[in-house]
């Protein structure tokens, strides 16, 4: 059984005091709901974060981490250092990452191994850009971006795993995938990882819509039988619109 998992990712927002602020009212807001909740701040303020968020259901996420442990990596988090500060989840692949800072699919598979083998538990992007939809291809573009993502991630890891579906094209537009068009390529998502797992892995496997999600839209493409939460960007800045997607259920 699969269980929803709500994220926000304030990607470069918030310094502390605002931080520590939202993150009061996240826990107002997810108090009681039985699904996961998830706040990945920026990294300057996990640890302002962190006591506000101790002992309630809200989870401490980051946005990005390093492939490597330690080193001459100037200007780099590593994993340890992120589970120093309380975090249990790292977002990777973001199209952010990929479309911006050019993140490669193989690096990606790196900081996966990185983050997977620290103990740490991942929520990894795949999505589509404008042109690659209209071209047709958004299917094939996430089932490459899964299968280069997860080589040599063992079937053993993938529990500690969420995939993240995050149209290029719906992120910060205002634009969002239809319900009907975001559960095909869930499906076709967990289909990719039946083929590259089993049948009972990818049934398992927790989906998550991202692009655009709010409250007005949050409980359509929740309803849909492959969509099994979001990672919420620019609405998880707000607990007037975060809220109600954290309490989409209710």
């Amino acid at each position: 059984m699969r269980r929803e998992f709500i994220a926000g990712n304030w990607k470069m927002n918030t310094v502390t005091k605002e931080a520590a602020a939202l993150a009061a009212a996240v826990v107002k807001a997810a108090e009681g709901v039985s699904h996961r909740v998830l706040i990945a701040p920026p990294y300057t303020a996990l640890h302002a974060v962190l006591p506000v968020i101790s002992g309630t259901n809200v989870e401490l996420g980051a946005q990005n981490a390093s492939c490597e442990l330690a080193g001459a990596h100037t200007g780099e988090i590593s994993v340890t250092m992120l589970a120093d500060l309380g975090v249990t989840v790292v977002i990777l692949g973001h199209s952010e990452r990929r479309q911006i800072y050019f993140e490669t699919d193989e690096l990606i598979n790196k900081k996966i191994h990185t983050v997977l083998a620290a103990g740490l538990e991942v929520i990894f992007c795949v999505g589509e850009t404008l042109d690659e939809r209209e071209a047709g291809r958004a299917v094939a573009v996430v089932e490459e971006q899964l299968k280069n993502g997860l080589v040599g991630v063992d079937a053993s890891q993938l529990s500690r795993l969420t995939l993240a579906y995050e149209p290029v094209w719906a992120i910060g537009t205002g634009k969002t995938a239809t319900p009907d068009d975001a559960d095909e390529i869930h499906a076709a998502a967990r289909k990719t990882v039946a083929t590259m797992y089993n049948s009972e892995l990818a049934e398992n496997l927790v989906v998550q819509y991202g692009g655009s999600v709010k409250p007005d839209n949050v409980r359509e493409l929740m309803a849909k039988p492959n969509i099994d939460g979001a990672l919420v960007g620019g609405a998880s800045l707000s607990a007037d619109s975060f809220g109600p997607i954290v309490r989409f259920n209710s």
